[in-house]
């Protein structure tokens, strides 16, 4: 009796098979420490920092373009590369340029940790010859410095040498797909469904037939090997998609645009996929558009260049190319969302690398800074100091 009890406690307490197992992690993917989310690298390591990890799957990152299209686009190929170094399946969409060129000019990567602790150490030692530079009170001199990038050493996401192109043999290592506009219109121009343009139109059918043709939305059970999709969109909005939204401030179609946003957004969470799309905001004049669009987004993020800006030549400003606003950030299983440290982004190229910094202004007013420049600094501070009800202090520097 007593055995056969045994026989049944042990029977009552087995091991479903398979149970406990964790499901084979996606390459190139983490889960995120705060949220549980599984996060994908966009290809800049501080950038991913600035989102709070990385990129969620199942989201959408929508980027600002600056003025010329030049570190957007650079964005935009970082987030691409990043995909071909994981091994994911890619879809390019473009009607400026055609995808397979857009394939070409990708950065190639420094998969060696030798150029990869370089490049880092470089950075250190800017950060601390800049540090050492300033002059600053002696009341502030012990406390600790501030790091000049809001990211730190890890594992997570790989560094491009922008100064190289990326071989053709690991381009051809993934699965790439292909959005041409003007390829595709050629086949059917007129169609229109969704209420939409025919561009987007046939942009979201492409989308829906590769997420559900490859598996990615799970409706096939017997595939084996998972994969993350990467979409890239770029510029998508202007003129070249034939919507009209950056050329009046009354379009006879002003609802395409946040259509197909809210249509991908769909596509999006019900696979694994995650969309970088770049947006010419500078050129939408209806700001309620883009205000539509950036509430469809999840995260945005802007870029101001100073090119052809008074920025450009001011000295105060020497060591960085420009701005990075950052809008909006998701809010993933949590009722907060993963708000950075850093408010002041700035960001800088330089001749292998594209990094965003944290944004630092020399403190003291020396002679290297023009007489515009404190004429400036000290028009802002007056409009501060009156704004908050404090003593006007005119064009003098303040006096500790």
């Amino acid at each position: 009796m007593a055995a056969a009890g045994g026989e049944r406690g042990r029977s009552s307490f087995q091991r479903r098979p398979g149970a406990g197992l964790r499901p084979p992690a996606l390459p190139g993917t983490r889960p995120s420490v705060r949220h549980g989310q599984l996060l994908l690298s966009s290809g800049l390591p501080s950038l991913d920092c600035v989102l709070g990890g990385g990129v969620a799957v199942g989201t959408l990152l929508l980027i600002e373009e600056d003025k010329y299209n030049l570190y957007s686009n650079l964005l935009f190929k970082y987030f691409l590369a990043e995909g071909i170094v994981c091994g994911h399946d890619l879809f390019v969409a473009s009607a400026k340029e055609h995808p397979d060129n857009i394939l070409k000019e990708l950065p190639a990567p420094l998969l060696d940790d030798t150029h990869r602790k370089e490049l880092e150490d470089e950075a250190a030692a800017k950060s601390e010859d800049f540090q050492d530079s300033m002059k600053i009170a002696w009341r502030y001199q012990n406390l600790p410095k501030m790091e000049t990038s809001p990211t730190t050493y890890t594992k997570f996401g790989h560094y491009y040498d922008v100064s190289k192109k990326m071989s053709p043999e690991l381009r051809q290592s993934v699965k790439c797909h292909s959005f041409y506009l003007h390829e595709e219109l050629s086949f059917e121009p007129k169609m229109k469904a969704w209420s939409m343009n025919s561009g987007y139109a046939r942009l979201l059918q492409s989308i829906q037939r590769i997420i559900s043709q490859e598996g990615f939305d799970g409706s096939d059970p017997q595939k084996k090997q998972r994969n993350v999709l990467r979409i890239g969109i770029q510029s998508l909005g202007s003129v070249l998609w034939g919507d009209d939204v950056c050329c009046s401030d009354t379009p006879e179609d002003p609802h395409s645009l946040t259509k197909f946003l809210y249509v991908l957004r769909g596509l999006l969470r019900k696979s694994l996929s995650a969309c970088i799309i770049t947006v010419p905001a500078h050129l939408m004049q209806n700001k309620a558009i883009m205000e539509r669009v950036t509430n469809l987004s999840d995260m945005v993020v802007g870029l101001e260049s100073f090119i052809g800006s008074e920025r450009e030549t001011n000295p105060l400003y020497k060591d960085y190319h420009g701005l990075v606003h950052v809008h909006q950030i998701p809010r993933l299983n949590s009722l907060i969302c993963d708000v950075s440290d850093t408010k002041d982004l700035a960001f800088r190229l330089k001749r292998k690398l594209f990094t965003i910094e944290r944004l630092h202004l020399p403190p003291d007013l020396s002679d290297t800074v023009s007489r515009a420049s404190k004429q400036d600094l000290a028009g802002s501070a007056k409009l501060l100091s009156s704004g908050c009800g404090a003593m006007a202090i005119g064009k003098k520097h303040l006096d500790f």
